[in-house]
């Protein structure tokens, strides 16, 4: 069944040179019908009529100007020198159009383009690693990057397009409400405890059992960080040893010197010699752990796909 001719899609020469408005349906007929040499055979391939094809070479003529673009030859058609100038050209531009269709398929598809992600630190100790690799089975085109950062500054790099998505916590006192927000888990805390600690037998704790404990912290300031929620009149922790990594924290707890607050997060990478004791949540409630994105800005289908993929990892860790 031969297709009516196509109503002209807008090609307009980005140099703005004079050259008027060309279809590309034009261009991708005049292609076939050089590299055939005949509307014939042009628009048998194509599924037109020979009269359409003429009709459109004569439009496309017409819109580059006087002077025909094939010479009629005996037996068939060949581009004249103005059809020789042009071939080259044609070419570029459905090369390019093409090129960009298949790149939007790809990112709609989710099978190229990248994906920039951050995540607050303890959420690397086992949910993003998780994550990243059933993503880049299932998305292996996908150009994927993570960073390590603290809330704050993950939210501060949001909002500069430096970063496509973010994985945070509310525990940073941090503004969320111009973010799009999606729940991935509460993450309950524990109290490490070095194996010979008194109360290392035990499975969850009251803080005002550990008052009179010396504490290892990443703020010297009780208030501040994860032990913010655990301050009130009756309980302030003892902050005697300022570490920021976890590694250290679990130094100073294996060496018998202190107690540290540990997210269910990093639970997997405690040392053997260090023991987990369960806050109770009427002492610290659990913290919500959210992926956030920008309100407003677009996402990209890879960070949707990577957000279904910490919704699993997070519901597994969870049970």
């Amino acid at each position: 069944m031969n297709r009516p001719d196509p109503a002209p899609s807008a090609l307009r020469n980005a140099g703005a040179a004079g050259l008027p408005a060309l279809s590309t349906d034009w261009l991708r007929v005049f292609l076939t019908v050089a590299r055939l040499g005949s509307f014939t055979e042009a628009a048998h391939l194509l599924g037109y009529t020979q009269s359409a094809v003429s009709r459109q070479m004569q439009s496309l003529e017409s819109a580059l100007g006087e002077g025909a673009l094939f010479d009629r030859l005996p037996r068939g058609v060949a581009p004249t020198e103005r059809g020789q100038a042009l071939l080259p050209r044609a070419e570029a531009v459905l090369a390019q159009l093409d090129g960009l269709r298949t790149d939007l398929t790809a990112l709609r598809e989710v099978s190229g383009g990248r994906l920039r992600v951050g995540a607050f630190p303890t959420a690397g100790a086992a949910l993003l690693p998780r994550t990243v690799a059933a993503f880049r089975e299932r998305h292996p085109l996908v150009e994927l990057s993570c960073e390590e950062g603290l809330t704050g500054g993950l939210l501060a790099r949001l909002d500069r397009g430096e970063l496509d998505l973010a994985v945070v916590s509310t525990t940073a006192g941090a503004d969320l409400s111009v973010y799009d927000l999606r729940k991935l888990l509460d993450e309950p805390m524990y109290v490490a405890v070095p194996a010979g600690h008194r109360l290392a037998r035990r499975r969850r704790v009251r803080l005002a059992e550990l008052a009179e404990e010396d504490w290892v912290s990443g703020s010297p300031h009780s208030e501040h960080g994860l032990l913010g929620p655990a301050v009130r009149e009756d309980f302030r922790p003892r902050v005697t040893f300022v570490a920021a990594e976890w590694i250290a924290k679990q130094g100073y707890v294996a060496a018998g010197l202190a107690v540290a607050l540990i997210p269910a997060l990093a639970a997997d990478g405690v040392r053997p010699d260090i023991r987990l004791l369960a806050v109770h949540e009427e002492d610290i409630p659990p913290r919500a752990v959210y992926t956030a994105t920008l309100r407003g800005r677009s996402v990209p289908a890879a960070a949707d796909a990577f957000v279904r993929l910490l919704e699993k990892a997070g519901a597994q860790m969870g049970r």
